[in-house]
C-alpha cells in the first residue's frame, strides 16, 4: 500500500482572522509549485482561499507522517510569520478577503459517489463566504474504487464523526458519504476534512485505518443505510455504535 494526500489549510493573522491565501504561492491546481531543494511530488498551491499541499506516494505510516510534517514545514517561509494554519475545517470568511475572482472558483473537477456510482451535485454554499478545506488521501490500490470508499467510510468516515469537532459544518458543502474520484492507481478518498493533518498520532491514524479498510472482510453493502447516515448526518451516536460493532479506532 502507499498513500498520498493533497490537504488544504487556511491561514490565520495574529488577531485570529481568517486570511486569503491568494496571491502567496501565485500556483494553482493546474500549474502547482514544485518546492524547491526538496523530492518531486512536494507541491504548493493555491485553492481558493486556501493553501493545498502535496506529497509524493508514502510506503510507510512514518513516510505518511514525514511527508506531511515536510511539506507543512515547507510551506511556512511562504505565508510569513504574520501568519500561521488555522485548525478549522470550515470558515465564513469576512468580505474583504473574498474579492478576487479565485475565491469564488471551487469544486471545479466533479467526483462521485461511491454508494451509488453516481456524480455528486457541485456544492452551493449556505453562506456565499463559506469555505472548507478537505484532507483526501489518495489511496494507491488495484481493488474496486467503489468497494474501498465504502470500506473507507465505515473505517475512517465514520470514526472520524467522534474526532472533528467542526466536520458538521463542513458537511453543508463537502465530506458526504462515499465521495471519492477515481484516479489510474486506485481511490481518492474525498470524505475527511484536515483536522487529521495537525498531529502525528492522527496522520498515522489514518494510515493505520486505511490499511484495516484495505484488508477488511466486512460486507459493507449490508450496512449501508447506518454507515451512510450516521457519516451525511454527523450522528454521532450512530457512529459510536458502529464504533462498538466493529471495533473502529478512534484516536
Amino acid at each position: 500500500m502507499r498513500l498520498g494526500s493533497d490537504p488544504e489549510v487556511f491561514l490565520k493573522n495574529t488577531n485570529g482572522d481568517h486570511i486569503s491565501a491568494i496571491g502567496l504561492i501565485n500556483a494553482d491546481k493546474w500549474n502547482p509549485m514544485q518546492i524547491p531543494d526538496m523530492p518531486t511530488g512536494y507541491t504548493l498551491q493555491e485553492d481558493n482561499v486556501s493553501l493545498e499541499y502535496g506529497i509524493p506516494p508514502a510506503a510507510t505510516a512514518d513516510e505518511f507522517v514525514q511527508h506531511i510534517k515536510a511539506v507543512m514545514n515547507a510551506s511556512k517561509p511562504y505565508i510569513g510569520q504574520a501568519l500561521s494554519f488555522s485548525k478549522l475545517s470550515c470558515v465564513v470568511f469576512t468580505e474583504d478577503q473574498m474579492q478576487h475572482p479565485g475565491a469564488h472558483i471551487f469544486g471545479c473537477e466533479p467526483d462521485f459517489n461511491a454508494w451509488t456510482g453516481e456524480v455528486n451535485v457541485k456544492p452551493q454554499p449556505p453562506h456565499e463566504w463559506m469555505r472548507s478545506a478537505g484532507g483526501h488521501i489518495h489511496v494507491e490500490t488495484t481493488m474496486d474504487a467503489n468497494h474501498v470508499g465504502k470500506l473507507m467510510d465505515l473505517y475512517l468516515g465514520v470514526p472520524s464523526i467522534l474526532m472533528d469537532i467542526n466536520g458538521g459544518l463542513r458537511k453543508k458543502l463537502y465530506g458526504k458519504a462515499g465521495c471519492i474520484r477515481y484516479k489510474t492507481y486506485g481511490v481518492e478518498y474525498r470524505t475527511l476534512s484536515n483536522f487529521w493533518i495537525f498531529e502525528e498520532k492522527l496522520i498515522r491514524w489514518v494510515w493505520q485505518q486505511t490499511a484495516a479498510a484495505l484488508t477488511s472482510n466486512v460486507d459493507v453493502n449490508k450496512y449501508s443505510d447506518l454507515i451512510q447516515n450516521a457519516i451525511n448526518n454527523d450522528d454521532s451516536a450512530l457512529a459510536l455504535d458502529l464504533c462498538y460493532m466493529f471495533s473502529l479506532e478512534v484516536a
